[in-house]
């Protein structure tokens, strides 16, 4: 099942990896893995976006370097190796550990290279990408849940949705909302739309921008 959201802030990225923001920032700074879109000045809430698979990367690198004590002059020979080569993510790796040494099956030759020293080959225990994927997905996918106490409140954030007025746990605007029930969508066919919503948020939604124009109008 293919993750409802298909581009994470550096926020989402921590919380369905379990990886701190402050390492993941790390990483990128030092080469080991960079999000997919990138901004220059990358200090702003939207200046990394991560893809899925970066996703599983970031997972994978973490396991390696927890659960197998991999150096992280290790993880930046493989990242290196993969932007210079063939741009593979580290999602489509297969990687073997010996002792605290890095090995990989490079995805040009199938060979299985040592991480710091290219050539050396040893036939280890794998780390199961399978597991870590599918962990990910199911991390991933709890970020789009709602709580029960967001049915049918509405919530403003200078970093979602440019400051305007969306559903609470969600990134829907409650003027998109309103510009269905315009267009002459009854609120079934705007649920329709919006899956995620609820009878209850479209009405709150509804009467939200109502009650904006008449403001706007009386003033």
């Amino acid at each position: 099942m293919t993750p409802v959201l298909l581009a994470f802030t550096l926020d989402h990225a921590s919380r369905a990896t379990g990886v701190s923001e402050r390492r993941i920032r790390y990483w990128d700074d030092t080469g080991v893995l960079s999000p997919s879109l990138v901004d220059d000045d990358r200090g702003g809430a939207y200046s990394r976006i991560y893809s899925f698979r970066d996703l599983v990367g970031l997972r994978t690198i973490a396991e390696l370097r927890d659960r197998f004590g991999v150096s992280l002059q290790g993880l930046r020979a493989v990242g290196d190796r993969l932007r210079r080569h063939n741009d593979t993510p580290w999602s489509e790796l297969r990687f073997y550990v010996s002792g605290q040494h890095l090995y990989f099956k490079d995805p040009e030759t199938e060979l299985l290279l040592s991480a710091l020293k290219p050539g050396q080959i040893a036939l280890i225990g794998t780390l199961d990408l399978v597991r870590v994927e599918l962990e990910t997905r199911r991390r991933a996918n709890l970020l789009v849940e709602r709580t029960e106490d967001q049915f049918g409140q509405l919530v403003q954030n200078r970093y979602v949705a440019g400051n305007r007025t969306v559903i609470a746990g969600t990134r829907i605007p409650t003027t998109a909302v309103w510009e269905f029930h315009e267009a002459g969508y009854d609120d079934e066919a705007i649920l329709k739309e919006y899956p995620r919503l609820l009878p209850i948020d479209v009405k709150r939604a509804i009467q939200h921008e109502r009650s904006l124009r008449k403001l706007s109008a009386a003033s």
